[in-house]
């Protein structure tokens, strides 16, 4: 009879019965020696953060969103915001263990319906602050591009990773043509903000698949040429551009209101900032729980604060990026590596708003703005990023191991 064991997993349970403990074989027991610890930490502190800054935030929202008919409570943002926590952490977990395939799968699935979203929200979407970007579904409402980002990012992956199996499959043009449809679909929103990051993501990923050289160059051409045509045809470009180099002119005076008020804001605090409860400035931020949370931050726990919060995204970032160095599979990689470029993208576009250098953009500070469509959809896609940068002990040791373990 043929013996079955596979001498190097019982070598490896044993070793790990030694160190203590982990050589229990249950499902949550291989996800926590699997999963990289130190990514999951991270994310975790951000949200820890997000929590207080919001706290810091809600009574300044509360104050700007009650009228006579309704008083708003002012810690009411903060216990909404824990109770998207609550929903976010186990969607988080449960996304981290899902096997690649079935990751893919899911995010395959995933894309499809929230472009259908994406398409409905003008017929049945609500407007709020000038856009169109919500669907509301009785209990809450939900931003479809928000969740689209990370199924999106997937799925490009995929498509690019299947250029091994044919060299001949027009991947840029299928890709390309994809991040153009949705793109078309949010500048009808309109939301300039999303438009940058799933574009800029595209073209991150079709570096990172090593296109070649002449199509990458043709593609950073287009970028002047493409904000120069936003600027002139595309109002919400033109205005937000005009508010970012003539402050105060014309239609841009709004834009330029707030981002004038979150510069103020943020430089209030100086380096150790007012202390909890302690800013006044973050009450003339017009979204100071969300867009602009990064600049209430700043006022009440300082500057320094500001640049531990931007050190950890950055950690976020080189931790995927390292951990990708040795990775072998196309498509674990360029999912792996988009997922945390989108995040860093995100990140850098709404830090880069509160402190005046970019035009104002509406985009949410990643685990740390209040919302629950943000909140759930950053979830899925950290969930994600620790699946697709698992390290099976056992994987790539024989066949029959990378069949047990499902990879």
């Amino acid at each position: 009879m043929t013996d079955l064991r596979v001498p190097e997993r019982d070598g490896m349970w044993r070793r790990m019965k030694e160190r203590g403990g982990r050589g229990d074989r249950s499902a949550i027991s291989m996800w926590f020696w699997d999963i990289d610890r130190v990514l999951l930490l991270l994310a975790l502190l951000l949200i820890a953060i997000g929590l207080i800054a919001v706290g810091a935030a809600s009574p300044a929202a509360a104050q700007r969103y009650s009228d006579d008919k309704h008083h708003i409570p002012p810690l009411f943002y903060l216990w909404w915001q824990l109770g998207w926590v609550g929903v976010s952490l186990p969607v988080l977990i449960v996304t981290s263990m899902l096997p690649v395939t079935l990751a893919k799968r899911m995010a395959l699935i995933g894309a499809g319906v929230c472009l259908l979203l994406l398409i409905a929200v003008p017929f049945i979407g609500f407007e709020r602050n000038g856009a169109t970007r919500w669907i509301d579904f009785g209990v809450s409402a939900m931003q479809p591009s928000e969740f689209l980002k990370p199924f999106f990012i997937v799925s490009v992956a995929w498509i690019l990773s299947l250029r091994a199996q044919d060299g001949e499959m027009p991947v840029v043009v299928i890709t390309g043509a994809m991040t153009a449809f949705v793109a078309v679909l949010l500048m009808l929103q309109p939301d300039f903000g999303q438009t940058v990051v799933f574009c800029s993501v595209w073209i991150a990923l079709l570096m990172i698949s090593g296109t070649s050289p002449k199509v990458m160059a043709g593609l950073i051409g287009c970028v002047p040429v493409g904000l120069i045509a936003a600027y002139m045809f595309y109002d919400t470009a033109r205005v937000r551009i005009d508010a970012f180099l003539f402050p105060g002119a014309g239609e841009g005076a709004s834009d330029n209101f707030q981002t004038n008020a979150a510069y103020n804001a943020i430089t209030n605090g100086g380096w150790r900032g007012t202390g909890p409860g302690g800013g006044t400035m973050k009450f003339r931020l017009p979204e100071g729980h969300t867009d602009y949370i990064y600049s209430v931050i700043g006022e009440e726990f300082g500057l320094l604060a500001c640049a531990i919060i931007a050190l950890l995204f950055l950690a976020i970032v080189v931790r995927v990026f390292v951990k990708l160095l040795d990775e072998q599979d196309e498509f674990r990689l360029f999912a792996a590596a988009g997922l945390a470029t989108q995040f860093g993208a995100q990140a850098l576009i709404s830090m880069a708003v509160n402190t005046g250098m970019a035009p104002s953009k509406g985009m949410t500070l990643p685990f740390i703005s209040y919302g629950g469509s943000s909140m759930i959809a950053l979830s899925i896609g950290m969930g994600l990023l620790l699946a697709f940068t698992r390290r099976n002990p056992f994987v790539s040791r024989s066949p029959y191991i990378a069949r047990w373990s499902g990879e």
